[in-house]
């Protein structure tokens, strides 16, 4: 009885310290990571953890690229002159 309420005061005691996971990518990464370890070379769990880093690493970086990108795009303009006008083509015989 005593190793059970010792057991059950660490574990609320861990989970008042737990803030919110940023898992982006871990998650879909540990599944498919998990699945192709266990059918490849039977360690489901090295694949899982080995999944996860991988997806988390993407995860980032897509983030990294989105941040980069939208600082380097500019709106598009008319620019000093009127739009461009292309000359229309005729089809007809």
């Amino acid at each position: 009885m005593r190793l059970a309420v010792t057991a059950s005061v660490m574990s609320v005691a861990m989970m008042m310290g737990v803030g919110t996971a940023d898992a982006k990518g871990c998650i879909k990464g540990a599944i498919i990571g998990g699945i192709a370890g266990h059918y490849l070379a039977e360690r489901g769990v090295v694949g899982a953890v080995a999944g996860c880093l991988a997806g988390r690493a993407i995860a980032n970086r897509r983030a990294q690229r989105d941040v980069d990108y939208g600082s380097r795009v500019q709106p598009r303009d008319t620019g000093y002159g009127p739009s461009p006008t292309y000359p229309r083509r005729s089809y007809s015989y």
